[in-house]
């Protein structure tokens, strides 16, 4: 069976086809994602706003340029992973940004995690300068990024979403395509929504059993044995159990996707008491300094 990394080099030998791809953003999620890109075959440029970012993946066999519209220019489709929407669209709409780089033949793939409003404006710019847009932000964390599992929720152009299919074999376990742009941005913001709820409630009961002089190991085994069993338990449980938090997905972007996710639910009238109770705890973990760990740092102003 040919790898990955042999059909990459076949690709290549083919006329006409899209194999220089970009990736901005080297955060988090952008380090993994944009590594297995480098290592998989894939003819790679990068850019960060922090260049020394960037070191890992250029020793990995990528090329590195000093602005996102040089990347743009360089490559045929360009991924991009960015913190939050302000800044997703600072970097496609500002000056040596994206869309300066933007015209015909070039495509555009936001892997941010943004509202509908962002990523249709993104979109938007894009396709008035000449290029191709889809919204493709990514469920899973640090560690999917790093081994290539994450889950694409895509959505925009239907054909470009087809020209990423290896991109998106190399990077993730999973993509799926949503239809029109902004349905990616919505299915993200209800699966982080889901996600933060589900924390909270988990944090609660760690903090619960804990109060009533109960193991939280017994908790974490009661839990995996029944229907309640999810990888999400059984990756943070026990760091949570001896109060360490190291991030894989910063409490900071958690509370981001809850706010997005509510204004979301205000916006369509749909009550949503559970995920606004949760924003509030999200919210006074930020405060209390908790921002920069992983959300499951929650469970930090949860305890008694």
């Amino acid at each position: 069976q040919q790898s990955l990394a042999e059909a990459v080099k076949e690709i290549n030998k083919e006329p006409g086809r899209m194999v220089k791809v970009g990736f901005i953003g080297i955060g988090i999620m952008g380090r993994g994602m944009s590594l297995n890109l480098a290592t998989k075959g894939f003819d790679l440029t990068v850019w960060n706003r922090s260049a020394d970012k960037c070191a890992d993946i250029v020793k990995a066999g990528a090329k590195q340029v000093g602005t996102p519209a040089e990347v743009i220019k360089a490559c045929d489709i360009t991924f991009a992973c960015l913190a939050d929407p302000a800044i997703a669209e600072a970097v496609a709409l500002g000056p040596d940004g994206v869309v300066a780089g933007m015209g015909a033949g070039k495509a555009y793939v936001d892997c941010s995690t943004v509202d509908e409003a962002c990523s249709t404006k993104i979109g938007a710019a894009v396709v008035a300068a000449g290029g191709r847009f889809l919204e493709a932000p990514v469920s899973g964390s640090k560690k999917p990024a790093e081994d290539g599992q994450l889950i694409f929720l895509a959505a925009g152009d239907k054909g470009l979403f087809g020209e990423c299919e290896a991109a998106f074999a190399a990077m993730g376990k999973k993509s799926l395509y949503l239809g029109e742009t902004g349905a990616g941005a919505r299915m993200k913001l209800v699966v982080n929504m889901v996600m933060g709820s589900m924390m909270n409630a988990f944090a609660e009961a760690m903090s619960l059993a804990d109060a009533g002089g109960l193991q939280s190991q017994d908790l974490l085994d009661v839990l995996d044995a029944g229907a309640m069993s999810n990888p999400m338990f059984r990756l943070k449980g026990p760091a949570m159990a001896q109060g360490n938090y190291p991030a894989a997905f910063p409490l900071k972007h958690q509370q981001k996707d809850m706010r997005l996710a509510l204004a979301l639910g205000d916006s369509l009238d749909v009550s949503m008491p559970v995920a606004a109770a949760a924003n509030e705890s999200f919210k006074k973990a930020k405060a209390a300094g908790r921002g920069d760990d992983d959300f499951s740092a929650v469970h930090s102003v949860l305890k008694k």
